[in-house]
Formats: C-alpha cells, sequence, structure tokens
C-alpha cells in the first residue's frame, strides 16, 4: 500500500462530496518522546487509512498532533487502534463542537522538526514542569479571581472573532511570536495566577511551560482548549464564557460557540465573524467578510482582486509569475486595528 495520497484535490473533493455518510471530527495531541518519527509516521498511515481517516497529523520526536475526521461509523474501531498505541492508550479526543461541513479531504501525515513550531533554543527547557490543567467549572472559578491574568495563546485573526471575556489577546501571527511577546508583556506578573488557553490545548501546555521555566510562580492552563471547555459547558450546564466563534485549522475555519459576534468586516466595518480566503488565487488572503462585501467584491479583498479573478486564465498565471509557488495564506487584519 501507498503511504501518500496520489489522488488530485479536485477528485478528492468529489469523491468527499458523494460520500453522504456522518463524520466525526476530532483533534488529539501528546507530548511523548517518539524515538522514530519516520517509522512511526508510515505505521500510523497504514493504520489510519484502512479507517478511511482524512485530516492533518504532524509527528516530531517531541510527539504528535493530530486534527483529522472519520466516518462515524469507524470511530469506535479508530479508539481501540488508536489506544492500542501505548502513549496514547486514552488520550483525550477533543471531538469537534459542531459539524457544519466536512473538514478535511485527505490524510496528510508528516514528519516535522517539532508539533508546534516554538522557536525555543534553551536546551535546558523541558516540558515535564509545565502549568495546572483547569476544567471547565475550575477555568470558570479561576477567571473571576480579581488577580487573575488570562491569557489568550492563538494568533491574532483567531482571537479576533472569538475569546474569553476579559482575555489579554497579544496581537501576533505566530504561537513563536506569542511565545516569546508574553514574557514581555507580563514580566510584572510573576507572583499572579496566569490563566492560559489555546484551541485544544497544544500550545498553552507548551506555553505553560515555558512561563514555569522563565520564574513565572502560579501558571495554570485549560485542558483541551476551547474545544473540551465547550463540551463540558454544555454536558454540565455551566456558565460560557466564551464568547463568539472558535477559528479552527481546517475547511470549516470557524466554529459557532455563542451568537456574539465580537469582530467586524475587513472591508465595510460592520458586524462580521465569518472568515473567507480571497477568491484571487494569487492573492489568497485570509480575512473576514460580511454577505453584503462578499457579493459587492465576488468574495474578494479588494477591487483589484475582483478584477483579476475575471481576467483570462493565461493572464491570471503571468500576474503570478514569479510569485512564491503554492498557497499564500496572510492573514489579515482590520485597518482600524491597533
Amino acid at each position: 500500500m501507498l503511504l501518500r495520497n496520489i489522488v488530485n484535490r479536485e477528485e478528492l473533493k468529489r469523491r468527499m462530496d458523494a460520500d453522504v455518510r456522518p463524520y466525526t471530527t476530532i483533534s488529539f495531541y501528546c507530548y511523548h518522546p517518539i524515538e522514530d518519527p519516520l517509522a512511526f509516521r508510515n505505521d500510523l498511515f497504514l493504520r489510519f487509512s484502512r479507517l478511511e481517516v482524512v485530516g492533518r497529523i504532524y509527528i516530531a520526536q517531541e510527539g504528535i498532533n493530530a486534527q483529522i475526521a472519520l466516518p462515524s461509523e469507524h470511530f469506535e474501531a479508530f479508539k481501540v487502534d488508536l489506544y492500542g498505541i501505548d502513549f496514547l492508550d486514552g488520550i483525550r479526543l477533543n471531538v469537534a463542537i459542531e459539524e457544519k461541513q466536512k473538514s478535511f479531504i485527505k490524510l496528510d501525515v508528516k514528519v516535522r522538526e517539532k508539533i508546534v513550531a516554538d522557536g525555543i533554543t534553551d536546551p535546558t527547557f523541558s516540558l515535564q514542569n509545565r502549568g495546572k490543567y483547569l476544567a471547565a467549572a475550575e477555568w470558570n472559578a479561576k477567571m473571576d479571581a480579581p488577580d487573575s491574568v488570562v491569557i489568550d495563546m492563538r494568533n491574532h485573526y483567531e482571537s479576533e472573532v472569538g475569546r474569553f471575556d476579559g482575555a489579554s489577546c497579544p496581537d501576533t501571527d505566530t504561537f513563536r511570536e506569542e511565545l516569546a511577546r508574553v514574557l514581555d508583556l507580563y514580566k510584572e506578573e510573576k507572583d499572579k495566577p496566569i490563566l492560559m488557553y489555546c484551541t485544544g490545548g497544544i500550545r498553552c501546555e507548551k506555553a505553560s511551560a515555558w512561563m514555569k521555566h522563565n520564574g513565572y510562580n502560579e501558571v495554570y492552563h485549560l485542558e483541551g482548549g476551547i474545544i473540551n471547555y465547550v463540551n463540558q459547558v454544555k454536558a454540565s450546564g455551566l456558565e460560557n464564557k466564551f464568547k463568539g466563534v472558535n477559528f479552527v485549522f481546517d475547511q470549516r475555519l470557524a466554529e459557532r460557540v455563542s451568537d456574539d459576534v465580537i469582530a467586524v468586516c475587513h472591508q465595510c466595518g460592520e458586524p462580521a465573524d465569518k472568515h473567507i480566503n480571497c477568491a484571487n488565487t494569487g492573492c489568497h488572503l485570509l480575512f473576514i467578510q460580511c454577505e453584503a462585501c462578499a457579493e459587492k467584491y465576488e468574495r474578494c479583498c479588494s477591487e483589484d482582486c475582483r478584477e483579476v479573478i475575471h481576467l483570462p486564465e493565461a493572464e491570471q498565471l503571468a500576474k503570478r509569475k514569479g510569485k512564491p509557488a503554492g498557497r499564500i495564506f496572510s492573514k489579515g487584519r482590520f485597518p482600524g486595528k491597533v
């Protein structure tokens, strides 16, 4: 059996669209030493392919990070197979908050230097001394403490559309950039309770260890991130302190958590929280667009891009010539944001 996908994207999408079975979207991660990431990657690809898993998985010597989906009929068999791997036995699975549409169309399992790029080069840093997990009820209680500092460890385009009430949201593009910035922003808060959160828990678990490594005394992080929090809140009837939508890194781009719309359209400034990629494939900017502007600009980020999509394909290719090959995945900011 091949250990990679060889079917083109258009055919994969056609097959997925034709598949009427319900799918379950899951994320999980585990920081655990993997001696031979490539061998583990190949074994995992074979295991998951048999169960029709699609999604994105990163393997590194520090562990595994997975965002996947599979036919719901295979979910129990998947858990048995996954839990048959010693260090993943009983690992928490974050099931998606909502299933508006299919989240992935193919399986990608890649070996990386790290499962989360962090920019940390300090050889004395260890993930063993990490912050304390907080379940949803504990998180709500800690948030209400007057001296708590709540930090969103996601990127600016994620926190722009959804965040916890009163959270501090550093304006950064990457986790690597934010790790460096939080040490400077909160250097006077080392003796206060630090509460960190992210989408599924993987980033703030590493960030909590980094904060403790740098002298912060009381550090907590939200167990399982926003996804697990929302599922716990629903199951237990707790107050939901997260407002807006939860940005996710798949075809859905967002999961609705509350009815609050806390962001604005990047083109007209009206309330909106739907991310979209510019329809001009030579741009592909990720930005927030309301339905009125989507119609006006034909799902493009500007008049210039709207004009480009009406050019013959040969002219569009000529305009892209000399630019980096592949997808340009920039992140838009509302012009009024500081």
